[in-house]
């Protein structure tokens, strides 16, 4: 089973024939490669042709074959960064180094189609729109998301597909310079503006305008106990709601993958937090499909990670939890310091490892990622 896995982009292979055996190297037993991702401006501190990769807006690195997207309202953009086949180019090279390639699934996190079609974007009950957030209550985004799937499994052909934002995103994880930090707004008045009323999301609610006044007297008053503190009565038809717009997502994308593929690795970034937004989406009150691994977010560290851990274990006992695990800044260069991070991960129950970045890394990263690895293995 597989223990360790490296997250990488494909302009971190394409074009580097040194690229496979450096990964490789770092003794992972498994890559994410990034299949549609969103915008970003990445450092490639070991690529013998640059330095820099501006990813202007999100993409899709494979094909977009015509026959396949024909007549949906949305689909994604080729980059014009690397080559629209880069996705293959990297998994051929990767596979030919003996590593199993994950397909990297960004789903819901688009500013690009945010922009284009703001009525199938997440909007809070201010009004406010979230235009990197599509909305996956809105029957043409899951419909988009099903042929992403759909288009990764039969024309990338990974040995597995980690599903990232799977859900409705929220307040933060917006991908620009942020400058919210000064309303001074903590995790429960953040919650509450993620919470979505879109037009999708407003037809799940009994009561949206009873809802939309709680929420806005609570985000102008001073830092509420919970969620459920302010919501009262409605909280739970709210939570019921929400939960399912994420839930309907993952039954109808890993129900798809499993009919296409069925030997293809299920992996699903997670929160057991039925509040919890970005791109962890929420599983509770039960994945309610089976997956192969469930991935906590661990870049807080173990003793913040913890709970949430805990909290996956007891939604799916059965399932593999695996945790999110940062080498990049702000952690120190240091593999014994990563190593004691996933060793005291693993006492909380997570059996596997998904670094994050093998392509963002120096080279002293890179060397800390490896003896981290050789010292997790040594045990």
């Amino acid at each position: 089973m597989v223990n360790t896995v490296a997250h990488v982009y494909p302009w971190d292979v394409v074009g580097d024939p040194d690229a496979p055996e450096r990964i490789a190297g770092l003794g992972v037993d498994a890559v994410a490669l990034a299949a549609s991702y969103h915008t970003v401006r990445a450092v490639t501190p070991a690529h013998p042709e640059h330095r820099l990769i501006d990813a202007r807006h999100a993409a899709f690195y494979l094909p977009i074959r015509e026959e396949a997207w024909r007549g949906r309202r949305l689909r994604p953009a080729s980059p014009s960064w690397v080559g629209d086949s880069s996705f293959v180019v990297a998994r051929d090279s990767l596979r030919a180094a003996g590593l199993p390639v994950y397909a990297w699934t960004v789903l819901t996190h688009s500013s690009l189609l945010g922009d284009r079609h703001p009525d199938l974007t997440v909007v809070n009950a201010f009004g406010d729109r979230y235009p990197y957030a599509l909305c996956p209550a809105n029957a043409d985004v899951a419909e988009y998301c099903q042929t992403l799937v759909e288009e990764i499994v039969e024309v990338g052909k990974p040995d597995g597909i980690v599903l990232e934002a799977c859900g409705p995103l929220g307040f933060v994880h917006g991908g620009h310079h942020e400058k919210t930090e000064g309303g001074d707004w903590g995790l429960v008045r953040q919650q509450l503006l993620s919470l979505c009323f879109c037009d999708g999301c407003v037809d799940r609610y009994s009561d949206a305008p009873a809802l939309r006044a709680r929420i806005r007297a609570a985000v102008d008053a001073s830092e509420p106990e919970s969620v459920i503190s302010v919501l009262g009565p409605l909280a739970d038809w709210v939570m019921e709601a929400r939960t399912s717009v994420a839930s309907d997502l993952r039954k109808l994308l890993v129900g798809r993958i499993r009919s296409l593929a069925p030997e293809t690795r299920v992996i699903v970034h997670a929160t057991a937090d039925p509040w919890g937004t970005g791109p962890f989406a929420t599983v509770a009150p039960e994945v309610g499909v089976e997956v192969d691994a469930l991935v906590a977010m661990c870049w807080p560290g173990p003793a913040a990670s913890a709970p949430n851990i805990r909290a996956l274990r007891k939604l799916a006992p059965e399932t593999r939890i695996a945790g999110y695990v940062l080498a990049l800044p702000p952690k120190p260069v240091d593999g014994q310091a990563i190593l004691a991070e996933m060793r005291t991960l693993a006492e909380e129950g997570v059996e596997e490892f998904h670094l994050y970045h093998a392509g963002l890394a120096s080279a002293a990263r890179l060397d800390a990622i490896r003896d981290a690895i050789a010292g997790l293995h040594s045990r």
